[in-house]
């Protein structure tokens, strides 16, 4: 039998620095919603760090996906990542480029690995 893979992070940030002596990660300028002057606003770098576990062994493939519905979000992001067995913690950093903000309003995330939804949350985009 086996689990759901399971978040245990979800962080917005501006960058993650790797420690390539350590291994540790670094996460620079946390933030959960954004402030426009008018829009529609392109926001011009972020990234999405995720912290999985309970992932069974092998390939896997997350979609990552932003939308004011969250019943109909756009995808953004879909990508493969391995797992060496359930009990490992994985780190995925995704980074996400030129992401338009078409109005203010609190913009669905949704985060589905394997086609299953593990995570809905949202970044507040406010005037």
């Amino acid at each position: 039998m086996s689990s759901k893979p399971q978040v245990l992070a979800w962080l917005t940030c501006d960058a993650v620095h790797i420690d390539p002596a350590t291994g540790k990660h670094t996460i620079l300028g946390v933030f959960s919603n954004i402030r426009a002057r008018q829009f529609p606003v392109t926001h011009p770098h972020m990234v999405w760090f995720l912290t999985l576990t309970d992932v069974p062994s092998g390939e896997h493939k997350i979609r990552l996906s932003m939308g004011l519905d969250a019943g109909h979000p756009q995808q953004l992001l879909e990508r493969p990542f391995q797992s060496q067995n359930p009990l490992q913690r994985i780190n995925l950093i995704n980074e996400v480029r030129n992401l338009t903000f078409p109005e203010a309003g609190d913009y669905a995330i949704v985060v589905e690995v394997d086609n299953e939804p593990l995570l809905v949350t949202s970044i507040g985009v406010s005037q």
